[in-house]
């Protein structure tokens, strides 16, 4: 029968300093230019080295289903490696699966939040999640979607912050499923970077998705400076009815020399 391991406070300190007392049972415990491992005496080891050797082995453990998850939570907030979340994906698809939804989802919201670097969070949600069409839609609600649906005139910051770090790599969901998103955005200046963003990626992504008129029509909300890079051109393509950077290469490099003459 599998064991119940308390998930403690809320936060991710926590979960890293469960993840660390994980590590250090197996010999495998951080040094100042690195990792080292007793199986691999003499060797430092970089945090990516240990994501490959130890990420997938979470899932192995005699715990609940739940607790797993908390520590690959824990796992990524030590380590910061992208490799760990494409083990809590290769677990939530595998004969295992899927992941308690709510558990995966808070622990991607709560460190989208959190007031520390996230790329690794948001790399995950690109490749991971939102440049697949069966987990897209589902991923985008979660993290996003959801919340922007009812979004308070003032958002409190950490809603901010997850949302800035949501638009800069939505590029690859479908426009119906974003679209409404990206609507209210628009509404919130602070969000307007971050919009663009999204927009730009939507175009230049090789799995990105727009609509041309509406993309424009959002875009042309936008209160951006007039020196924001790409901005003409990407108003330009998207006049002349481009759908993807990758459809028709030439039209962008045709916008670039058009705004720069």
């Amino acid at each position: 029968m599998s064991r119940t391991v308390p998930p403690g406070p809320r936060g991710a300190e926590p979960a890293a300093e469960a993840a660390r007392r994980w590590l250090a049972d197996r010999g495998v415990s951080r040094v100042r230019d690195g990792w080292v491992s007793d199986g691999e005496p003499g060797a430092v080891l970089t945090a990516d080295q240990v994501a490959h050797a130890w990420a997938g082995e979470v899932f192995a453990e005699d715990l609940e289903p739940a607790d797993r998850l908390r520590l690959a939570f824990g796992l990524l907030d030590l380590l910061d490696a992208h490799w760990v979340t494409c083990e809590i994906r290769f677990a939530h698809e595998g004969a295992d699966g899927p992941l308690p939804a709510d558990v995966l989802w808070d622990g991607y919201r709560r460190r989208l939040e959190a007031d520390r670097d996230a790329e690794a969070v948001g790399h995950s949600l690109w490749v991971d999640w939102f440049e697949h069409p069966a987990t897209s839609a589902t991923a985008f609600a979660e993290v996003l979607g959801n919340d922007l649906a009812r979004l308070p005139a003032e958002p409190p910051p950490a809603l901010l912050r997850r949302a800035r770090r949501v638009l800069e790599c939505s590029g690859p969901v479908r426009w119906p499923v974003k679209e409404p998103a990206y609507r209210t955005a628009a509404r919130l200046p602070a969000l307007h970077p971050a919009l663009f963003r999204g927009l730009l990626t939507s175009f230049h992504d090789i799995h990105g998705d727009l609509e041309p008129a509406a993309a424009l029509a959002l875009l042309d909300r936008l209160d951006l400076p007039a020196t924001t890079r790409h901005l003409p051109a990407l108003r330009r393509v998207l006049a002349a009815g481009h759908r993807n950077h990758h459809h028709n290469p030439g039209a962008w490099e045709d916008a670039l020399r058009a705004c720069s003459a």
